[in-house]
Order: C-alpha cells, then structure tokens, then sequence
C-alpha cells in the first residue's frame, strides 16, 4: 500500500475578514484537513497567531519575512508535498529538496507580466491551480503557457443555505460588498455612484447599499457627498460578518461590475442568498454569473446599459425573485463548499499520487 502523503500548506493569512485570498486559504486548508493525508502542517505569514481549521493549526509568522522562511523550509522539508495559497509565498519553498509543490494562482495579481522571481515560482510548480478560466488567459498571455495548469472554481465557506433568503420586499435595494481601495474605479464603486442619479429617479425609493472598507473609502464618501442622489445611497464601511447575511436578506439586487475579479466568491454568496447578481464582462463575473439566467452580465464601461439594467430589476421584483431562484440553485449545484472541496481534491490527490496533471 502507498504510503499517505506528508502535506506542507504555506499562506499568505487565513483570519476572517481579510479579503477573498484568505478565504480561499481557510478552504483550501479545510479540504487538506479532509484529504486523509498522512500528516498535515501550516504556515500562515501575516497572521499573528495561530488559527484551527477543521483540526489543521495553521501557525503564524507574525508577518516576519525571515521566520516565514526559516519556517517554511523545516516544515517543507518535513513534507513529501507542499502547497501554497500564493505566488509570493510559495518562493519560500525549499526546492532544493525536490519536494513537488502547488501553488494557487489568483485573479488581478496573476494577470500582469511577473517579476523573474515570481515567473521563477510558478514555473517551478508541480501544479498551479487557477480560479478561473479568465485567470489561465489573462495569465498565459502575460507570461506564456502554462502546462501545469488546472481550472478550480471557488465557492463560498457554507454548505447550507442561510436562514433568510432575499424576500424582495420593502424599498428596492442594489447591494455591493467589496473592498474599496484606491484607485477608485475596479470593483464598480463608482460605476454605480455615478449611475445612481439616473436609477433613483426611475425607480423611487429604491437605495444603493455600499458596505466595505479601504484605502480608497474616504475619496469615495467625496464622490457619495456630491452626488445628486447623495441621500439614497447608504455608505456602510465595514460590516462585521455576523450582520452581513441580513443585508443580503434585505436587498433586491447585487450589483458589482468590477473590472479585477479572478473569480469573485461574493457573487456566489449573493447567489447563496437568492439573489441576482449585475457583473461586469470584463473579468470572471460572466464565468460565475449567467447571464439572463441568474442576473445579467454587462460592460462596466457602458454606464447607460448598467443604469437601465438595475432600472429594469428593481422595477420588477417578481423578475428579480425568479433570478434570485436560479441563482441560489446554481450556488447549490456548483459554488457550495462541498463542490469547490470535491473539484479542489480531485486535482490535489491525483498531483499527490503522482498521476498525470496536463491540462
């Protein structure tokens, strides 16, 4: 019988509330913890202590480059196989060894050409595992092929539904939920501030709902200040994760037409509430959102086409409530944790038992 693997996992973070890179890692060590290795250490860089999940401790490197290393190369060496939930820090891996590794790569950050020693990292992976079939192009065109490469979609942390979907009642709302970094302009922040106008006058009483932080939150309260239709739209900030599903519940419509999504695991929780969602057709959105199916998929640069469209669904609950169906069914069939655990291992332990990985 072949002996079960020894698994090394190094990431970035994998605290709550850290954005969509940490999320991916809580998940990917979730499902490593399921895989029935042998043994499985991790290594997180920037978390300053030390987080358990599912039964895997994953210690922390208190954001200190040097220990990340010193550590990486003790556990790695440890290993018979090491994964890793980024380009950056999979350069920690002791490859003198010749230990294979995997390595995820994610949206914006994997798009552009690389640094030579970033190139150097992914070129010298066993497996690299892309979020969307976006990520591969926009990879391969910048840096050229990549043989070792295989598609997984994500999917959000839950397996269940949520105790309250959109009911589509009350004041027509469009949600959106994402960082707000400067430069402004990428998630579709200002897209929909500037289009609000337009909306909130065709469709009376309805309220845009922005919840998210960042270094570009306060030119972004400049722009809500001096718009028109400044007091229908809601300037949350960060919203802790225990009240976010009573904002999905209230909203009639999730709207994010971001240019710099890798994938966009909000669009699945949005889906996971039941409701549709508006993305942009310039990243991964129209991967994950079907268009006239569970939402619509429209160019972040057609500001008249994006109003009408959320002029059109909040004028129609009945039209949003069908979508939102769709959308919660195509949650259940491919972006629970389960499927993304399932799509994630099927790759990990054919690349753990040495099997063939072309694409």
């Amino acid at each position: 019988m072949a002996r079960r693997p020894r698994v090394f996992f190094g990431s970035a973070l994998v605290a709550p509330g850290r954005g969509g890179i940490a999320r991916v890692a809580r998940m990917t060590a979730r499902a490593l913890a399921q895989s029935g290795a042998e043994r499985v250490e991790g290594l997180s860089y920037l978390d300053r202590r030390t987080i358990d999940i599912a039964g895997l401790r994953m210690r922390p490197a208190l954001g200190s480059k040097l220990l990340y290393a010193l550590l990486a190369h003790r556990h790695g060496l440890r290993a018979t196989h090491a994964i890793y939930d980024s380009v950056g820090v999979a350069r920690a891996h002791p490859r003198f060894a010749g230990i294979p590794y995997a390595l995820w790569l994610h949206g914006i950050e994997a798009w552009g050409p690389m640094p030579a020693e970033h190139r150097a990292a992914v070129r010298g992976a066993a497996l690299a595992i892309v979020n969307s079939r976006t990520t591969l192009e926009r990879h391969q065109s910048a840096n050229g092929p990549l043989a070792n490469a295989r598609l997984c979609w994500l999917g959000t942390e839950q397996d269940e539904a949520p105790g309250e979907r959109a009911g589509f009642e009350g004041p027509p709302r469009v949600l959106i939920v994402g960082r707000i970094e400067a430069p402004e302009g990428r998630k579709g922040h200002d897209e929909l501030v500037d289009v609000w106008p337009r909306v909130a006058a065709a469709a009376p009483g309805a309220r845009l709902v922005i919840a998210g932080s960042g270094t570009g939150f306060a030119a972004l309260r400049a722009k809500v200040a001096g718009s028109s239709a400044a007091g229908s739209i809601d300037l949350l900030g960060h919203v802790p994760e225990p009240d976010m599903p009573a904002l999905f519940a209230s909203a009639h419509v999730f709207a994010m037409p971001s240019r710099q999504e890798g994938f966009g695991v909000v669009y699945a929780e949005a889906m996971r509430h039941g409701l549709p969602v508006v993305a942009s057709r310039e990243d991964a959105g129209c991967e994950i959102n079907v268009d006239g199916e569970t939402g619509y998929n429209v160019s972040a640069l057609d500001q008249p086409m994006l109003a009408e469209t959320l002029i059109a669904l909040l004028r129609e609950p009945d039209r949003c409530a069908t979508l939102g169906e769709a959308a919660f069914e195509r949650w259940r069939r491919h972006f629970r944790y389960s499927c993304f655990a399932r799509r994630f291992l099927d790759i990990w332990n054919e690349f753990a038992e040495g099997g063939d990985l072309d694409v």
